[in-house]
């Protein structure tokens, strides 16, 4: 008998989402399974999930879906914090360090699921109460950031009752081992195994003379006190402002081991993806990977088509709409990846999309105009405006 009874679904607030989407519920139908979506986000897909609360969602599923990037990721965890509810992370779009599989291998992901064939891995949090009272949860980080206009972050590092430094920042930044490769590691902090237990903070462009990170064990008492040097704040949770602390206020971080149980296959390892989003120089494994597994996404909402290896965006077509019209503008393929034929694949799969959806193409991209000389099967879709292009 299958594990999974109830799948929940949380989905990117603007990428396209509608054939993952499809893939869940034509492999749910055809197991008896019942597929759960948000009301806001269910209501502009049209599909077969059925529109419930985030309460409700969370009561009844047995595994989560997060169809999207970290963000969609990060969200999802927050909303089975505390539960035993595993999730998936599936890539719709660039590269992420939290979800695990790509598009084409959801279904293959989700029977696994249901055979018992995956680990989990638990993932901490961190935890407050902002100045106003409402207590936050964090995945990734706390940060208390400058407000543009209102002077430094004087904040001062209390471990266990007494005050070890007093950092002057841009912001000072209390992460999870998570959360190391985000806002904690572009302030020069360490990359950190998520399955090492413990709170970093890190100072981001600080202008104190001690500027190095500190690595907490999670059973030390940690606060941050606002100085009265400081200027006004915000509190960022996972990147998000969720409110504003001044002088005199104290944040009392607290972390939540276990809070959250991501679903693992053990096809790639932490340190792959840390070195390919990262771009970590000198590993004989940048830029590897199977051209055959290539997956080429629709980015929107930046209007460009990126191809992706291993989920690490390789290269990227961009396009602009014209009324009705789709032009395909220019192709970019990142170095470490040229010479793979990835730049065909861009153009075959954007082609194919204008097909499908019966729009017509204006190609100004030098190296799509030579490829549909190379594949007249498409010259149809641009013979209109191939002498425009010459």
């Amino acid at each position: 008998m299958g594990m999974i009874k109830v799948v929940g679904l949380v989905l990117h607030p603007r990428r396209d989402c509608g054939s993952a989407i499809d893939a869940i519920v034509r492999w749910a139908a055809a197991r008896h399974v019942t597929v759960l979506g948000l009301h806001d986000e269910i209501s502009r897909i049209d599909c077969d999930a059925e529109a419930v609360t985030a309460e409700e969602m969370v009561e009844r599923a047995g595994l989560l879906v997060s169809l999207g990037g970290d963000g969609t990721m990060l969200r999802t965890m927050r909303l089975v914090e505390g539960r035993k509810t595993p999730v998936l992370g599936v890539n719709v779009g660039r590269l992420g360090f939290l979800a695990e599989v790509d598009l084409p291998d959801l279904a293959g992901a989700l029977s696994s699921i249901d055979e018992h064939r995956f680990t989990v891995e638990s993932r901490t949090a961190v935890r407050t109460v902002l100045p106003d009272g409402r207590e936050v949860s964090a995945f990734n980080d706390i940060a208390l950031v400058r407000v543009p206009g209102d002077g430094l972050a004087h904040v001062g590092i209390n471990v266990e009752g007494s005050n070890f430094v007093r950092y002057a920042a841009d912001a000072v930044i209390v992460a999870t081992p998570t959360g190391s490769t985000a806002y904690s590691f572009s302030a020069g902090g360490p990359i950190v195994s998520p399955n090492v237990e413990g709170l970093l903070v890190s100072a981001a462009a600080a202008h104190s003379s001690f500027n190095r990170s500190l690595m907490l064990s999670p059973d030390e008492q940690l606060e941050l006190d606002v100085l009265l040097t400081s200027g006004r704040l915000a509190i960022e949770v996972d990147g998000i402002i969720q409110g504003y602390a001044g002088a005199g206020d104290q944040l009392r971080i607290v972390p939540v081991p276990a809070a959250a149980q991501v679903i693992r296959f053990g096809r790639t390892s932490f340190y792959e993806r840390a070195r390919r989003k990262l771009r970590v120089e000198g590993s004989a494994q940048v830029g590897g990977g199977d051209p055959a597994d290539a997956v080429v996404v629709d980015s929107f909402e930046q209007s460009r088509y990126e191809v992706l290896i291993g989920g690490e965006m390789a290269g990227m077509l961009h396009y602009r709409r014209h009324g009705e019209e789709v032009e395909l503008a220019h192709t970019e393929i990142d170095q470490a990846f040229e010479g793979r034929g990835l730049g065909g694949r861009l153009a075959s799969a954007a082609l194919h999309d204008a097909r499908r959806r019966g729009t017509p193409v204006r190609v100004t991209c030098p190296f799509v105009v030579g490829y549909v000389e190379r594949h007249p099967e498409f010259s149809d879709l641009v013979a209109a405006t191939k002498e425009t292009v010459a």
